[in-house]
């Protein structure tokens, strides 16, 4: 039976996700808006916008470290305002030289408070004793989604500093107020473990949590990046049906991890994962075969269903693995979140440039399968301090 702390932490936690979404997606929408402020060529912004995973990959790792000596929560509380203040100058920067500083700032804080985010929603989960990552990562969805569409209201009515800051101000808020009530450090660690004296974390246990998230990545950043170009120049589908892929695919994505804690408890991690691996290469099967605009979107969305549950169980497991709480094996499967987004726009847009679209989403499909393979990893068996 969960306690009145717990249920705090809980609370501050779904606001740390929520504020991390809002936060992603008021700059991820404005892409476009800021190639053209900045007079950015496609080259030119590609190699800009590869700062962010780059430093966010950096920002991960250091977190881990940072975390298990001081905790997720003075992390977070340091951090997340930091994300906020890096938008707000992003949006302001009139120039590619203020530009860069910038974002490399949101690169590193925003990945430390991937990691650190991850940290405390396992340990509300330990507390909980029962799955609840699936909940956070929706109201991670549902703000982005609010995000994006608050940018779509605000075009041509307001500057674009304006726009992105606006979110902020409510972001640095959030983070104000769930700063204070995130599980201590002495709260996220685990009762009765004594953690080893040198403090190392192996990454055997892992391995298989690190590729998934990697392969997951590398399905959602050719989703992400890709959908629209692909039915585009694959399926010749209008800019307005087009932009339905992706939507399709985040609206699936929304709708499995609103239900995904309760799936979890009944049928266990491992059996979720391998489903959820099976529809995603059914998914991609579906957009490299698709004879028609309709069936691609389906597609599309089907891929969503799979990959959604692959990243809250990622963590969930490498909670499990990591017996005194430190947070340093979520740090290091949250690395594989930017591993996989950079080795996935690459990879599918130099296959796509080589050869063609449909062949470019072979690759998500036969990784999607390897997910498959991975699945016994999500639930392991014994703590790395027993193996």
């Amino acid at each position: 039976m969960p306690s009145p702390r717990d249920r705090q932490a809980r609370t501050a936690t779904f606001v740390v996700y929520g504020v991390q979404g809002l936060s992603f997606a008021t700059l991820l929408v404005q892409v476009a808006s800021l190639q053209t402020k900045l007079e950015l060529t496609d080259g030119a912004l590609t190699l800009l916008l590869l700062i962010v995973p780059v430093f966010a990959g950096v920002g991960s790792v250091g977190a881990g470290t940072f975390a298990a000596r001081y905790g997720s929560k003075l992390l977070l509380r340091v951090a997340q305002p930091v994300v906020a203040l890096a938008v707000v100058l992003t949006g302001l920067a009139p120039s590619v030289p203020l530009a860069v500083p910038a974002l490399l700032l949101f690169g590193l804080a925003v990945g430390a408070v991937d990691a650190g985010m991850n940290m405390q929603g396992v340990a509300v989960e330990r507390r909980y004793g029962t799955a609840v990552l699936n909940g956070f990562h929706s109201v991670w969805s549902v703000l982005s989604l609010a995000g994006a569409l608050w940018a779509v209201f605000a075009a041509d009515r307001v500057s674009l500093a304006v726009t992105m800051a606006i979110p902020m101000v409510l972001a640095l808020a959030g983070s104000l107020y769930a700063g204070p009530k995130l599980c201590t450090i002495a709260e996220e660690k685990v009762e009765n473990v004594v953690e080893a004296a040198t403090g190392k974390f192996p990454w055997r246990p892992i391995i298989p949590l690190c590729l998934a998230m990697g392969f997951l990545y590398i399905g959602d950043a050719a989703v992400s990046n890709f959908a629209t170009v692909f039915m585009g120049k694959a399926l010749l589908a209008q800019d307005s049906v087009a932009k339905l892929a992706y939507s399709v695919y985040q609206g699936a994505t929304l709708a499995v991890r609103l239900g995904g804690d309760v799936a979890v408890r009944r049928y266990g991690p491992a059996a979720i994962v391998r489903l959820g691996g099976a529809l995603a290469t059914l998914g991609f099967l579906g957009v490299v075969v698709a004879p028609s605009q309709p069936l691609a979107i389906v597609a599309f969305g089907l891929t969503g269903l799979g990959l959604s549950v692959v990243a809250p169980q990622s963590f969930s497991a490498a909670g499990k693995l990591d017996p005194a709480g430190t947070g340093v094996a979520i740090a290091r499967v949250n690395l594989f979140n930017y591993v996989g987004f950079i080795v996935g726009a690459a990879l599918i847009g130099g296959i796509a440039d080589a050869v063609d679209w449909r062949v470019a989403f072979v690759a998500p499909l036969l990784l999607a399968g390897v997910i498959i393979a991975l699945a016994p990893g999500f639930a392991p068996k014994r703590a790395v301090a027993e193996a």
